[in-house]
């Protein structure tokens, strides 16, 4: 794709770059995006719809566009459009552009899989899509009612089991709120229900809330918990409505979190205005991850065309002071959301193999899915690495796959052996 002075070009800026940094000796200086590059071949179109969800980890793409890092990829036209819900999402995905929706989207993980089957279309048929980055690690938290305060639930909640028999002894069952049916929120819930005991099935009663609705339904008395992503967390507990049991990265440490996602069709159509779009965003999650720039993007995703929420429900979590709500607080905290470090932006293979398992294990997705088959499909890290090469960042991990994952309750899923993980679960919808 490139040639021999490009490569001599794109190594000597990377080499003079890390140097730099390095003399720095700051985090801050080892973050700092460079300049945008061009990307190899003129870009098809310079116009795209990108849509989001109001949430913390849709910064990538908004500062992509806020700080100009689309512009100076040569991609002068990128519209983002707000999304009340992720059904919303999914519905403007199918249509795509022309039929008036968008082309891509700040995503649920799971969802371009589900889209790509055709398990969740409204036409029942495929729209294949493509994951071109991963646009966060961790930042999410499961939240409870403080009508729950006594049995302060955490990660490993032994009083579980107890707490709910006795909220659905009432009659109203306990009622947890996710944002998507096999989503990212939906899977977390799941697996720290059935972790301490609970089939999420049989003894809970899971509904869909929009993200930024689950305040006010919790407020409302119509549910026990939530799982979502920030600022919503914060807001609930400043709100002193609830408390933080868990934030997901207690579940799963450094987890996989929100996607980039285009239509297939777009990418094949436009492979240089994608390169370009992935280049940008890889950019501005560098940009977000500098803690120099953090008060800044609260800033920003606390305006009303975005997040739509205060500085003090935003920034806090972001700078990893977490006050769950319930005596707990913590400084710099380990399970803070993640944009660049650590890979955070690289669409590993092996955590999509894990969504799509279980999204098998939930019934989602068929038993008989070609799990490797239907991930190459999908992820497209070849694209990543592309843009990464092109903006002098290096090619990424070795490998697509970062290997075993092992769970708060020690259970392990190693990506080149699904089925054993799956066989090795106790609860699940599966027969």
């Amino acid at each position: 794709m490139f040639s021999l002075t490009r490569r001599q070009f794109v190594l000597s800026g990377l080499a003079a770059t890390t140097g730099a940094a390095l003399q720095l000796g700051t985090l801050a200086g080892l973050l700092a995006p460079l300049p945008a590059q061009a990307a190899p071949g003129k870009p098809e179109t310079t116009s795209v719809e990108l849509g989001f969800i109001a949430l913390t980890d849709a910064a990538p793409l908004i500062i992509a566009k806020e700080k100009g890092f689309f512009a100076k990829a040569g991609m002068t036209g990128v519209e983002l459009k707000k999304q009340t819900s992720w059904a919303v999402t999914r519905d403007n995905l199918e249509l795509g552009s022309a039929g008036g929706g968008i082309d891509g989207a700040h995503i649920l993980s799971p969802m371009p899989y589900l889209l790509t089957t055709g398990a969740i279309s409204k036409s029942k048929k495929p729209v294949p899509m493509n994951i071109l980055a991963r646009l966060n690690t961790q930042g999410q938290a499961i939240s409870v009612s403080k009508e729950f305060l006594p049995a302060k639930f955490k990660a490993k909640s032994p009083g579980l089991v107890a707490a709910v028999a006795k909220k659905n002894a009432t009659g109203d069952k306990f009622k947890v709120a996710v944002t998507f049916p096999g989503g990212n929120h939906d899977l977390w819930t799941r697996y720290w229900l059935a972790a301490n005991g609970v089939d999420p099935n049989k003894q809970a009663d899971l509904v869909v809330i929009p993200p930024p609705q689950m305040v006010a339904n919790m407020q409302s008395g119509t549910m026990d918990a939530f799982c979502v992503g920030e600022p919503w967390n914060e807001r609930l507990v400043n709100k002193k409505i609830g408390y933080t049991a868990a934030q997901t990265g207690e579940i799963w440490k450094q987890h996989p979190e929100k996607a980039f996602a285009m239509r297939a069709d777009w990418v094949k159509k436009n492979p240089n205005a994608a390169l370009r779009l992935l280049m940008a965003v890889q950019q501005a999650q560098k940009w977000a991850e500098n803690p120099a720039n953090t008060p800044e993007l609260a800033k920003i995703l606390a305006e009303d065309k975005y997040v739509k929420a205060s500085v003090d429900d935003i920034l806090p979590r972001l700078q990893g002071t977490v006050d769950y709500g319930d005596g707990r607080k913590v400084t710099k905290s380990p399970y803070t959301m993640k944009f660049w470090s650590n890979n955070a932006s690289f669409p590993y293979k092996s955590h999509d193999t894990w969504f799509v398992t279980e999204d098998i294990r939930w019934g989602y997705l068929p038993k008989g899915t070609d799990i490797k088959g239907l991930v190459n499909k999908v992820n497209r890290s070849d694209l990543w690495r592309a843009a990464a090469k092109a903006n002098g960042f290096g090619s990424g991990p070795a490998s697509d796959s970062r290997g075993v994952e092992v769970f708060f309750d020690g259970v392990k899923f190693d990506p080149s052996n699904p089925k054993a993980y799956l066989d090795g679960l106790k609860i699940k919808a599966l027969k």
